[in-house]
């Protein structure tokens, strides 16, 4: 089908469009926001509702798990009936399940109050970047767009623990789960009078056999992936894995069947759409699972209360949010390829530092090396997210929205089951050898390895020497697993970095990308 060519210039954004992207970055702050706010309230969640150290991960993990498995269906749903409507629905959902959490008294309550938390933020994200991408026509406006939404993204993730440790420590960790409510209010007052409503008229129906087999087939690969890493129930874990691959192969061959696909797949055969996504999902992968890791030591091995930690996160937090803007200028004398490769060599930089890393260690170790993570990442992914978006035609921005999405929230996910699963594997491990010499109760021996949490407690409660002795080891276990964890990190930094130079060279940030690989598709 031919392409007719229009050398008119694309029309400017408006001053009502800047306002909508600023109500555009409210969910999306708090949907980034969400996938870390718990990570400094883990301590005092502990406490009070006393889950297993597996229970903990799912706590962290299952919003994303969810978020990730429906966002390519709720992007079509957008697509279909309006990407508008569906984040104003998304918002009372999310709103909902964010009282649901403020309520929880169990374990269970919490990780189902996440679940559901990710099903209105699987319905909302789609909308906020398709949104940007219908707004913003004009190359270089939308260029400045995408690193306005990139920095918000980055900043909502780095923003997550500083708030939720203030919030925890002046309230409670319930208080986290409130703060969601009067900004979905606003949003669903301002979203109808600043967002205009998009939808892709092509598409007529929504095939629920594609549904189920992309959330059957995310959700098996990443329980076997979860429960594999923690070394527990092996052979389920190893059937979830096959049954989970299997259904992604059914997705994706029924996908390319489809006249009106879920998920179009046949983006992946655009070179710079590939390779964008791609190295995404590697650097969010890489960036999470160390994330999780070094908030935890700031409190656990540190002893840092909440307040305290959040404090050592600010430098993240300012670093994530210029990363975007100096990314969009340096593009403008520098290819993409080579700042996107740079950028993520610092992060890989950052995560190195772990090297150095001792239970003694200063914050400041901490702190510089979140803050390299941060600007390096965040120049990387706020340049990719525009050469995901330019790289298609605008009726195709749901599909692109919601494939850069889940590539996101698959990272974030599986850096939290992978790196996270090292890190307590190796730390279970450790602490259980080490403490067997001791003198304590095998309810002790157990609950000492099971988490670092649970070892400051034992140590507490056993006193004396035998204590202080338990406390050393998950001390030291804890920080050699964060090392692990860290090399690891800075490891699948660097081959992001080089998937992107090879993958992503020749984009220019003046070029009509869509154009150039329209015949691609």
């Amino acid at each position: 089908m031919g392409t007719l060519v229009n050398n008119s210039s694309p029309p400017k954004a408006t001053a009502r469009s800047w306002a909508g992207l600023a109500v555009l970055v409210l969910p999306l702050l708090l949907i980034t926001i969400d996938s870390t706010v718990l990570i400094l309230g883990l301590p005092a969640i502990s406490a009070e509702l006393r889950p297993t150290g597996i229970e903990q991960l799912w706590m962290i993990d299952i919003y994303s798990l969810v978020l990730a498995g429906l966002l390519v269906a709720m992007s079509t749903v957008g697509d279909r009936f309006g990407r508008r409507r569906n984040l104003l629905i998304g918002a009372v959902i999310f709103a909902a399940a964010s009282m649901a959490g403020a309520l929880a008294t169990a374990p269970w309550m919490l990780i189902g109050a996440r679940a559901l938390l990710g099903v209105g933020g699987a319905i909302m994200m789609p909308s906020t970047l398709s949104l940007v991408r219908n707004m913003f026509l004009d190359r270089q406006q939308r260029r400045y767009a995408m690193a306005v939404w990139a920095a918000m993204a980055s900043a909502g993730a780095a923003v997550g623990p500083i708030l939720g440790g203030w919030v925890i420590e002046t309230f409670s960790w319930q208080a986290a789960f409130l703060l969601n409510i009067p900004v979905m209010l606003l949003l669903l007052i301002l979203g109808p009078i600043l967002l205009p409503e998009s939808r892709n008229p092509a598409l007529r129906r929504i095939d629920i056999p594609s549904v189920v087999l992309s959330f059957a087939g995310m959700v098996g690969v990443v329980y076997a992936v979860k429960s594999l890493t923690g070394g527990k129930d092996v052979g389920l874990a190893m059937a979830a894995l096959v049954l989970g691959l299997i259904a992604i192969v059914l997705f994706v061959r029924r996908q390319l069947r489809l006249t009106t696909p879920l998920m179009d797949v046949r983006l992946f055969k655009v070179r710079y759409f590939r390779g964008a996504v791609i190295a995404d999902l590697l650097s969010i992968f890489a960036m999470v699972g160390a994330l999780v890791a070094l908030v935890q030591h700031l409190q656990l091995v540190l002893g840092l209360n909440p307040l305290q930690a959040s404090i050592w996160l600010i430098p993240q937090a300012i670093f994530a949010t210029i990363a975007a803007f100096l990314a969009a200028v340096l593009v403008k004398r520098i290819l993409p390829a080579y700042v996107i490769t740079v950028g993520l060599l610092i992060a890989a930089a950052g995560f190195g530092l772990t090297i150095l890393l001792t239970p003694t260690s200063s914050p400041v170790l901490i702190a510089t090396a979140l803050a390299l993570v941060a600007l390096g990442a965040g120049m990387g992914l706020s340049l990719s997210n525009d050469i995901i978006m330019s790289s298609v035609r605008p009726e195709r921005a749901g599909q692109a929205a919601a494939t850069s999405e889940t590539a996101y929230e698959i990272g974030t996910t599986l850096g939290t089951a992978v790196l996270g699963g090292v890190l307590v594997s190796w730390y279970t491990r450790v602490v259980a050898a080490e403490t067997a010499a001791l003198d304590l109760t095998s309810g002790h021996a157990e609950r000492a390895s099971s988490t670092m949490a649970e070892a400051l407690l034992v140590a507490t409660e056993v006193g004396g020497s035998t204590g202080a002795a338990v406390l050393d080891i998950a001390k030291a276990a804890f920080t050699d697993a964060i090392t692990i964890t860290g090399i690891a990190g800075a490891g699948v930094m660097a081959l992001a970095a080089i998937w992107a130079l090879v993958m992503l060279r020749g984009a220019a940030a003046n070029k009509d990308l869509a154009a150039e690989h329209e015949h691609e598709l």
